[in-house]
């Protein structure tokens, strides 16, 4: 039977539940949804539950695997999918209800009733999955000032100020921040090597998000990381330079952008720099970056743009 064809009958589904994620307020709302759509309900109970929880529903069957959280409780359950080797086995269903969800809307899901509607009725694609040494991402691994702000963001700030908390840990970050001296060694799409080594404030590594542009949804399905490195410069400076990059699409010369299949990451400094992988912090002082094409089974909406 075609997977496009199954029914709620013929299908094993569950949803993970994030009872914490931007503030709690959707728990009785998403459990009633559930009931209604025919979700079995398990809840996270603590950071890296989500894992444990994939893990085991991959271990029992489960075909249909709603994830309701913000992309760092999605960023778990994706880890224990890729650990149970159960990637071909199980469709993801996106239910959005994090600080901030960013994934959701690339797929086209803007509230939770989108998220079971795109379970029920979405079409499934085939996305690829970043890798950060041996570990697998949705959105994007970020090294620089806006992984240094994601980890000062708290789970406490970001319940009280909501996507205010992104803004005010990243006006504290800047005024410590001192930049980092880095080497990168990228294969683009040709198999030709491009390098790059200095002084960034952020590196920017993509699957499912671009950074400069228009910035957004960038293409899923390519195979390739979209990757931007801001060199460190006075703020006025740093400031200008965005503004012409990202209201004008001027090419500006301390803002690289590249598309890669691999990327060598390493700290000249000697010393770990903090990433975030989806809004997970990590850190690395020498990584490697490259996509498993079309690996994510995922449910979207009718307002998914497989080529953005």
């Amino acid at each position: 039977m075609d997977r496009q064809s199954e029914t709620r009958e013929t299908v094993s589904r569950r949803l993970i539940l994030n009872p914490t994620s931007g503030g709690g307020a959707h728990v009785e709302r998403v459990r009633r949804l559930a009931d209604d759509h025919g979700f079995p309900v398990v809840k996270t109970e603590r950071a890296g539950h989500g894992t444990d929880l994939a893990e085991q529903a991959a271990e029992d069957g489960v075909d249909l695997l709603a994830v309701c959280g913000g992309d760092g409780t999605l960023h778990e359950v994706v880890q224990g999918l890729v650990a149970a080797d159960a990637l071909d086995a199980v469709t993801l269903c996106v239910v959005p209800a994090g600080t901030e969800n960013f994934f959701a809307g690339d797929l086209g899901i803007q509230s939770v009733e989108d998220g079971f509607e795109v379970a029920d009725r979405g079409e499934t694609r085939r996305l690829d999955l970043g890798v950060a040494g041996d570990e697998p991402f949705v959105l994007s691994a970020i090294a620089g000032l806006p992984a240094d702000a994601s980890a000062a963001a708290t789970h406490e700030r970001k319940n009280s100020l909501g996507p205010v908390a992104f803004v005010v840990a990243g006006i504290e970050e800047a005024l410590e921040f001192d930049g980092l001296r880095v080497e990168i060694d990228a294969v683009t799409p040709e198999d030709e090597r491009r390098e790059w080594s200095g002084e960034a404030a952020a590196v920017l590594v993509g699957n499912a998000r671009k950074f400069a542009e228009e910035g957004g949804q960038a293409d899923a399905e390519d195979g390739l990381l979209e990757v931007t490195i801001v060199e460190r410069l006075p703020a006025r400076d740093a400031l200008v330079e965005y503004v012409e990059q990202r209201a004008f699409q001027w090419e500006t010369p301390h803002v690289t952008e590249l598309h890669a299949r691999r990327l060598d990451f390493e700290s000249l400094d000697g010393e770990p720099v903090t990433f975030s992988l989806d809004g997970e912090i990590r850190e690395f002082e020498r990584v490697t970056l490259s996509t498993r094409p079309g690996a994510l089974r995922v449910k979207v909406g009718e307002d998914y743009d497989p080529d953005p």
